[in-house]
């Protein structure tokens, strides 16, 4: 058996795998009506809030509670689901965004873009590494939501960085708690009037998509001004999304230590061959150029959808069924420092990239 037919065949779940597999489906459909009724019993009042946040919180609850007692019987399911279901989770991700999209919006959005995301993710870790001593993988993980699309960022680095549950749970509540803060503060600065000056409403659309950590966010964020600046944020940020394949691989090629020779310093070629390509996320690429180019019905586009948010759902309730407190308080606060530090990065840095741009 050669290698691809074997990676193709891991995405097959075996008999060990079903036990942990139901219980984190079920969870995940759980959240998935749970946030969906909460929007509607609040009458929307509840904004920004996403079954990927409730997953992770009622897994975590659920994980360090009545999850130890049947761990040994869901442990292969619930990692199924870590990894298998998270990397075809990304893949599906191209359903929610086509190459027409991202010409509607032209090239001022996809230079923000390109400049928050490198900006963002190297003062991350130049922050994290070396003013205030986080691990390594933590860094990298924080960087990757701030930088790119949030949890589902987070995620999606987490295979090539190879980081501890808890980790990427730190991670990913940096994502949550900024994040949400940014889906608020944004349409409250530009009402205000703050804004205004700098950024016309399509240039603040393309601010909002560039900046804000999660889809979620970007979507009540860029509404609130209105439907057309809404749909420029999202387009904005859905572009964001599409540079998570070769970011992945330049993470790949960077974590990559490459073997030496006569105890000379190992040579990129050596550090290329080693690279272990994200092929999901390429995956990902070659979805959004399908769905661009193919004539796919709206039915289908839904239920494609529809799988993926049941799928990411299910990635993150499995996550949290493997994070123990425990390891998060001795994390301490510096994680959540570092996600303050590239929140105010995104709203200053970030603003004055947009800007930059707007007279370009």
């Amino acid at each position: 058996m050669n290698a691809f037919t074997q990676s193709v065949t891991s995405y097959i779940p075996r008999s060990r795998h079903l036990a942990g597999l139901v219980v984190v489906l079920i969870g995940s459909l759980f959240c998935l009506w749970l946030n969906s009724s909460l929007n509607i019993w609040t009458d929307g009042r509840i904004v920004g809030l996403s079954s990927l946040t409730l997953a992770i919180l009622i897994g975590m609850i659920l994980g360090n509670t009545i999850y130890a007692k049947v761990a040994d019987r869901l442990n292969e399911g619930v990692g199924f689901a870590k990894g298998q279901i998270l990397r075809l989770a990304i893949m599906f991700y191209g359903f929610k965004l086509t190459l027409t999209q991202v010409a509607s919006v032209g090239l001022p959005a996809v230079m923000s873009d390109a400049l928050v995301l490198t900006s963002t993710f190297l003062l991350t870790y130049w922050i994290g590494t070396k003013l205030l001593k986080v691990d390594k993988q933590t860094t990298i993980l924080i960087g990757s939501g701030a930088s790119i699309c949030g949890a589902a960022a987070v995620i999606a680095a987490d295979p090539i960085v190879k980081a501890e549950a808890h980790k990427v749970t730190i991670a990913v509540a940096t994502v949550v708690v900024f994040g949400t803060i940014a889906m608020v503060l944004y349409p409250f600065l530009y009402h205000l009037g703050w804004l205004q000056p700098w950024l016309s409403a399509e240039q603040y659309g393309i601010y909002t998509g560039s900046t804000i950590h999660e889809v979620a966010q970007v979507v009540v964020a860029g509404n609130t001004i209105s439907t057309e600046v809404g749909d420029t944020a999202v387009v904005t940020k859905m572009i964001r999304v599409m540079m998570l394949a070769p970011f992945l691989l330049v993470l790949s090629f960077a974590l990559t230590k490459g073997s030496s020779e006569n105890g000379e310093a190992p040579s990129i070629m050596s550090r290329i061959k080693e690279v272990k390509v994200p092929w999901f996320a390429f995956i990902f690429i070659l979805i959004v150029l399908l769905h661009t180019w193919l004539n796919i019905s709206q039915s289908f586009e839904r239920s494609m959808v529809m799988l993926d948010d049941i799928l990411l759902t299910m990635a993150m309730f499995a996550l949290g069924l493997t994070t123990h407190l425990s390891a998060i308080k001795q994390a301490g606060v510096k994680p959540l420092i570092l996600g303050a530090i590239m929140f105010a990065w995104l709203i200053i840095g970030g603003g004055l990239i947009n800007i930059g741009i707007s007279f370009i």
